[in-house]
């Protein structure tokens, strides 16, 4: 890059598993447009899927074993030195299965978000599309928010919603939901690079305003 050239939004991304939502981004940071630079994943399970992916792609890895720490907070540390070596300006959670600390949140405030397969605030936690089922509920969704030290409890910048159809079980939901994953986070990301998207004191500002409410994704 020439001195004169403006810099790019740097996004490391973390996850644990296959990595679909990763490969979203993957795809979206390859359109010519796109406003960002994913620079790096982090990754705490040696043999992850999302590992290959990220190799595919010429991405740099990094994993920090959670099962070579004594407690969170000495395996934040270690995560935590190795994303400063990378200075994002973004940091992407897709199916990071670790609950991060206090300390790391604050660290990384405004930088960090999140994608969790429900309408927030409903269903905070694991299992959330058979608690959908147990429940009656008639939509579903996805929520994307900003991390803070409550566990899925920052403020949500973006959701898409899916009904729930008579025999849905909670693998069909999870297919639907991920489909809408997969359109919305790098949706969500692009506005974040162009700094359309901020986390204010304890909302989110898009374009300078306080959002009322998040934004939708049209059912399609």
């Amino acid at each position: 890059m020439k001195a004169d050239e403006p810099t790019v939004p740097r996004i490391l991304v973390l996850a644990s598993g296959s990595g679909t939502n990763f490969q979203a981004l993957i795809d979206a940071s390859r359109e010519r447009d796109f406003p960002g630079q994913i620079v790096a994943l982090g990754c705490n399970q040696p043999k992850a899927f999302v590992l290959e992916r990220a190799g595919q792609a010429n991405i740099e890895t990094f994993v920090v074993d959670h099962r070579n720490f004594g407690s969170r907070e000495e395996f934040d540390a270690a995560l935590m030195a190795h994303i400063l070596r990378y200075n994002p300006d973004l940091i992407v959670l897709a199916g990071f299965m670790r609950i991060l600390t206090t300390d790391f949140v604050r660290a990384f405030r405004g930088k960090l978000v999140n994608i969790h397969p429900s309408l927030l605030p409903k269903y905070t936690g694991l299992n959330t599309h058979q608690r959908v089922l147990d429940a009656g509920d008639r939509t579903h969704g996805v929520s994307i928010h900003f991390v803070t030290e409550e566990l899925d409890g920052g403020p949500v910048i973006a959701q898409a919603e899916i009904s729930v159809a008579a025999g849905d079980t909670s693998e069909t939901l999870a297919e639907k939901v991920q489909q809408k994953e997969h359109l919305l986070y790098p949706i969500v990301v692009r506005w974040f690079c162009q700094g359309r998207i901020q986390l204010g004191q304890d909302q989110v500002l898009f374009d300078g305003q306080v959002m009322e409410a998040p934004m939708r994704l049209p059912e399609s």
